[in-house]
């Protein structure tokens, strides 16, 4: 090229550049209510509209990595729900640089932040969901999988032309529970667009919501063996569950899971081990049963839905993130009570995704916390053997500081790891476990 169109080709470039500045600018959070002093990476949120015609924007928050940003993978994570947040989990009690403290105004460090290892892309989905919104009333009490899935690629297409510099960087998808759903969804529509900008290289998920009929078997095989519920009740389940859709079960499948509740008491299911917070204990087992996929609605403890409420619900922290900037006419919630109980479609299996995306040569993980009840290990391992993968590896148990972090299995295109002692949450249950398998996954190196 000849210096003059040199010189002409960097000119039509610097509008395009300055006007990306400019957006990114205009998200930038300066710094955030509470937050401790020596913060050493750079930090984003705002919206980005998904549907001009309906008014629906979803909110992110990008928290770059605290070490060599401009050289680090991004990762995308989504919680589940339906109907979750994914500031309220993944970014404020999982994987997040801060913690909220029980005053509800200050932050701390998260020591096991996964933003020491990647660039991490929290996004709310769908609308509705936590800060993102629609115009559009009905859009509220019409989510389902299909137009969640959609509405996160046209958020991505335009994120990456406002954060330009992230484009051609390595590109995860992560996520938990009904994300289960979301990121293998999301992850084929990305495949198959083949968006030169979006160099896309696999997901990982956790705890994940896969096979309607293996999770239902695995489910109640889990309670059963746990001791959590009766011989009865494990027969009535199996019956009457195992040949329905989990999002949208029959009424004998709901009264038979009714009476496995109360069988189970007042324990903690997304972490049968540890002590429940008693203040909240009944909200949470009210809102159990109201919601039609009741086991797979809240995340683990119930006491830091009051933290992340008190923060993120602060006229001064939603000012500087950019948040409720046309003033939303209800609260900013963990979890949108309208969107879960109103959900959609939902397909009964993501094995075909699976195979498709397996097929394509991706890095695919799954993990899971041995402590969870509500979306249990055992579900995601009649999930995976559905799908017939030849074993690379036979199981064997992996190692943190000398004692078993869990036990992993590779098979030929996925790899599974199961996290010993954890919870739903597996970063918020055994953070340093949680935060070796991300390392792990994103060297594609075995546990």
């Amino acid at each position: 090229m000849s210096p003059r169109l040199l010189v002409v080709f960097l000119l039509a470039l610097l509008p395009f550049s300055s006007s990306c500045r400019d957006a990114q600018e205009k998200d930038r959070i300066s710094r955030l209510p509470g937050e401790p002093n020596d913060v050493s990476f750079s930090h984003y949120s705002g919206y980005v509209t998904v549907n001009e015609s309906a008014g629906r924007a979803l909110f992110y928050w990008l928290t770059e990595s605290s070490q060599h940003p401009e050289s680090k993978p991004l990762v995308l994570w989504l919680n589940g729900g339906p109907g979750c947040s994914s500031l309220a989990y993944g970014a404020a009690e999982e994987i997040g640089p801060f913690r909220i403290n029980p005053d509800g105004k200050t932050l701390y460090h998260n020591p096991y932040a996964w933003n020491k290892l990647a660039n991490l892309l929290f996004l709310e989905s769908p609308a509705g969901v936590g800060f993102s919104y629609s115009n559009t009333t009905s859009d509220l009490y019409t989510a389902g999988d299909q137009r969640t899935a959609e509405d996160a690629y046209v958020f991505l297409v335009k994120w990456f032309e406002r954060f330009p510099q992230y484009k051609h960087r390595e590109f995860y998808i992560a996520g938990e529970s009904y994300a289960g759903h979301y990121v293998p969804q999301l992850s084929q529509i990305v495949h198959r667009k083949n968006n030169p900008a979006i160099n896309f290289k696999g997901f990982i998920v956790g705890n994940a919501v896969i096979d309607d009929y293996h999770d239902f078997v695995g489910l109640f095989e889990y309670w059963w063996t746990h001791g959590l519920i009766s011989d009865l009740t494990y027969h009535n389940l199996r019956i009457t569950c195992e040949f329905v859709s989990s999002e949208h079960p029959s009424p004998e499948c709901s009264k038979a899971i009714e009476a496995a509740d109360k069988e189970q008491g007042d324990i903690d299911p997304y972490s049968i081990y540890t002590v429940t917070c008693k203040k909240e204990a009944a909200a949470l087992r009210s809102r159990f049963l109201r919601v039609r996929h009741p086991w797979m609605w809240r995340a683990y403890d119930p006491c830091t839905e009051r933290y992340s409420g008190m923060y993120f619900n602060s006229p001064e922290v939603q000012k500087a993130m950019h948040a409720n900037t046309t003033g939303l006419a209800y609260p900013w919630k963990t979890c949108s009570d309208i969107v879960g109980e109103k959900w959609a479609d939902s397909p009964l299996s993501m094995l075909p995704i699976y195979k498709e995306l397996i097929g394509a040569g991706l890095r695919i993980w799954v993990f899971s916390g041995d402590t969870d009840s509500v979306v249990p290990v055992t579900g995601t391992r009649y999930s995976i053997r559905a799908l017939k993968l030849q074993p690379v590896s036979k199981w064997y148990p992996w190692y943190d500081n000398g004692q078993v972090g869990g036990w992993s299995q590779v098979y030929k295109g996925l790899t599974l790891v199961t996290i010993h002692g954890a919870g739903h949450e597996v970063p918020l249950h055994r953070p340093r476990r949680g935060f070796l398998l991300f390392q792990s996954f994103l060297n594609n190196k075995p546990m």
